[in-house]
């Protein structure tokens, strides 16, 4: 009896070796800094588990939904009343979504104010722009394959900032393909287009965390710029970072189906085509009001500007220290952005709804 005890447990050591010896399951554990399980350097970890999500509940969907202008809204409708576990899902959906738009922006903050973007992760920081971007570009899809009045009139904006651009907007015309309605184009957008888009950026993003290992905390990175002494990195693991990550996003779960319970993802009037009566989604508001004042072309260029100087801070930013009170120049102007973000979501919020776009979609 004493013999096979002892086998058992040497068998069992013998297969994991052979499991690891092939797919390198233990290399996981490389150590990682004690404060990357903290919440500040894990909201990329939960944005990628709220991608998740959003994927599983996304296939679902997809099941019942009827991507032409005659039964998309039908089909949404379906999904909310009949389909099985339908409502949820799309609840789970929304409400990640939304949550998801935060914690992007939230973790881009932490980056922003403690100076991780800077060398050698100004790459990175280049790709979590392509992930704000697309993630924008999957709750703008998201929104226009409702087909309420919404949706209608976001992909209104959507046709004719197509025709601002010229050629490279015939992709979103009506006449680009005849047998397929523009829905459909946005559709597959939505499922095939942007989320492989995504996957690739992804697995860019955690290659260049790996290859650069999680960023030191400002005060850390500077005392190493001073010369003076830095305690060594480490202090957990990957694998203890990743069940935390996995954590974060079980709880990510649990509050999106208590939200989808509580205040289910709602649908609009059918649409009305010649008539403006909406706004679009929060993450949105903040270039409404220059639609307001310049007219539509602002949506193309505000969002560019935006974008461009965003690129632009690892390669402004030149100083090698980290810490806010060391950076205060651009610090203060992130606050002064942030601050005015804000305001201009309040003014969208109060101002009434104008029209921008003429004509009707097909």
């Amino acid at each position: 009896m004493a013999s096979t005890a002892v086998v058992a447990p040497s068998r069992r050591r013998l297969s994991w070796a052979a499991i690891d010896e092939r797919i390198g399951i233990s290399g996981l554990a490389y150590p990682v800094p004690a404060h990357a399980n903290g919440v500040g350097y894990i909201l990329g970890g939960i944005t990628f588990f709220g991608f998740l999500i959003l994927a599983v509940t996304g296939v679902w969907l997809a099941q019942f939904y009827h991507p032409t202008p005659a039964t998309a809204r039908e089909s949404v409708v379906y999904i909310m009343n009949v389909a099985p576990l339908g409502d949820i899902a799309r609840g789970i959906h929304f409400w990640t979504a939304n949550i998801v738009m935060a914690t992007v922006l939230l973790h881009m903050g932490r980056i922003f104010t403690t100076g991780a973007y800077k060398r050698p992760r100004e790459v990175n920081w280049l790709i979590g722009l392509g992930l704000l971007a697309l993630t924008m570009g999957l709750i703008f899809t998201g929104t226009v394959l409702k087909w309420d009045q919404e949706g209608y009139e976001a992909l209104g904006h959507n046709v004719e900032a197509g025709n601002l651009i010229g050629a490279f907007g015939t992709w979103f015309s009506a006449d680009f393909a005849a047998t397929l309605p523009i829905i459909g184009r946005l559709y597959l957008a939505h499922v095939v287009i942007l989320p492989a888009i995504g996957t690739f950026l992804l697995i860019a993003h955690f290659l260049l965390v790996k290859r650069h290992g999680i960023s030191a905390r400002p005060a850390e990175a500077d005392a190493a710029v001073d010369g003076a002494p830095v305690l060594a990195r480490g202090g957990s693991t990957f694998v203890a970072h990743l069940v935390r990550m996995a954590g974060f996003g079980l709880a990510l779960l649990a509050v999106t189906t208590v939200l989808a319970l509580v205040v289910p993802a709602g649908l609009g009037d059918r649409p009305i085509p010649g008539t403006e009566t909406t706004k679009p989604p929060w993450m949105f508001l903040v270039f409404y009001p220059f639609e307001d004042w310049f007219g539509l072309a602002a949506l193309l260029w505000v969002p560019a500007i935006v974008f461009g100087v965003l690129a632009a801070m690892p390669f402004l930013d030149r100083s090698p220290y980290r810490s806010p009170r060391r950076r205060r120049a651009f610090v203060a102007l992130g606050a002064i952005a942030a601050v005015a973000a804000v305001l201009l979501v309040i003014y969208a919020l109060v101002t009434v709804p104008q029209a921008h776009v003429q004509g009707a979609m097909g």
